[in-house]
């Protein structure tokens, strides 16, 4: 049976600053990302499975996705936990999603820590080959598991 690849995409508003950065991104700004997650498996083979044909079901993939990455950080300030201050805890209640990360919130990161949680989350049987987080209209960022592989 063959190997086939699924791609889900999501969109999502989030804004971040980059603390310490020798730029205008040092400051909060948004940006309206796109997220596409590809999944890889064999179809589903069990004649008497409702997903015959199956690799998984974009519905299924839709509601992790969205559970652990769309739900957390949309319409969310993403913020390095390093750059908090007690200043923050008297205008927190500005934001009704205030993350602050253990890194800085590059797309690069972002991605890191996306691949990180939706590995732990996918069934056994599928494998999460690549990510790609569209950052403006012309920049992204990609992750793909044949170069995070440990060998």
């Amino acid at each position: 049976m063959s190997v086939i690849r699924l791609t889900k995409e999501f969109k999502f508003e989030m804004a971040h600053a980059l603390a310490g950065y020798d730029g205008a991104c040092r400051h909060i700004h948004g940006h309206s990302y796109e997220l596409w997650v590809t999944v890889s498996g064999k179809p589903c083979e069990d004649q008497n499975s409702p997903k015959l044909g199956m690799v998984m079901d974009f519905g299924e993939l839709k509601k992790i996705v969205r559970e652990n990455i769309i739900d957390r950080y949309d319409h969310a300030l993403v913020l390095n936990k390093k750059a908090q201050s007690s200043s923050f805890g008297e205008i927190d209640e500005l934001f009704d999603k205030l993350i602050f990360a253990d890194y800085q919130p590059t797309s690069e990161n972002l991605l890191i820590d996306f691949a990180a949680v939706l590995q732990e989350k996918l069934p056994a049987t599928i494998k999460l080959h690549s990510l790609k987080l569209r950052e403006t209209v012309t920049s992204y960022a990609e992750w793909y598991a044949e170069d995070n592989c440990r060998r």
